[in-house]
């Protein structure tokens, strides 16, 4: 059985002490490739360096919603620079809105729309970050078909929306990539969603440190090993087998991100 997790910070410091270790755990749970996200530029060394240091790996950059106050010129042309030069990196990301826990929209719009932009003129997709924010990513990727005449390509990651939300992006072409939330006693909603998604247009991912999944919840850092649980879950809740499941979501990483295994 092949698992791919989608969306990994192991760059974090939380990593260093132990990372041959982790990546060990990860091979013996059948993970045969990862999709490292990035948070801002000044990762972009570390990123590229953890992927060149592992095979399986490849890689995203853009600048977190989070992190939108330290957009500008130079961060653009670092993404395409880096993006441009460098077959490893995959996807332009994570990008996207949280009005979770900040509320400058205008400074998140421009530079979530700016990524857009690079994403399309490099042929990559997008990975995006959604918070509180459901409404609001639609309208962007809305106004963007309306532009360009077809959509962005991407995932929404963690996804954490209800039914009705999904479909909005499942309409869209995205794919929408299931966390360890999903594996949550009191994540009803996340649930419902992941029953309903195309079989097509399903992923999963750790979003590791971040999010153990149950039985791991407990545990202070999550590992992409761990994106078996996440693969368990989903399968119990589609009332589909395990190796269905892993099947499905390896051909849809490898569609959406270029990927072989």
């Amino acid at each position: 059985m092949q698992l791919i997790d989608t969306h990994v910070h192991v760059n974090f410091d939380v990593f260093q002490p132990d990372i041959e270790a982790v990546r060990s755990r990860w091979q013996e749970a059948g993970v045969v490739r990862l999709v490292h996200s990035c948070v801002e530029p000044s990762e972009f060394k570390s990123i590229q360096s953890l992927a060149n240091r592992f095979p399986e790996m490849s890689f995203a950059v853009g600048l977190h919603p989070l992190d939108a106050e330290k957009w500008n010129q130079q961060t653009a042309e670092e993404i395409v620079s880096l993006a441009g030069c460098d077959s490893k990196v995959v996807a332009i990301g994570e990008t996207g809105l949280d009005f979770y826990k900040a509320d400058n929209k205008e400074q998140q719009r421009h530079a979530f729309e700016t990524q857009l932009a690079i994403a399309t003129e490099l042929n990559l997709p997008v990975i995006i970050h959604c918070r509180n924010a459901a409404t609001e990513v639609r309208e962007v990727l809305q106004k963007w078909k309306q532009l360009k005449g077809e959509s962005v390509r991407g995932v929404m990651h963690c996804w954490g929306g209800s039914p009705e939300e999904t479909q909005w992006f499942v309409e869209l072409d995205f794919y929408i990539s299931f966390s360890g939330t999903v594996t949550f006693k009191s994540a009803k909603q996340i649930q419902e969603s992941a029953a309903c998604v195309p079989s097509d247009r399903l992923l999963i991912e750790t979003d590791c440190p971040f999010l153990a999944p149950v039985p791991k919840r407990g545990e202070r850092r999550n590992e992409p090993a761990y994106v078996r649980y996440v693969a368990e879950q989903v399968a119990k809740l589609r009332s589909e087998s395990l190796s269905a499941i892993a099947d499905v979501t390896t051909q849809n990483a490898c569609d959406l991100f270029g990927l072989t295994v």
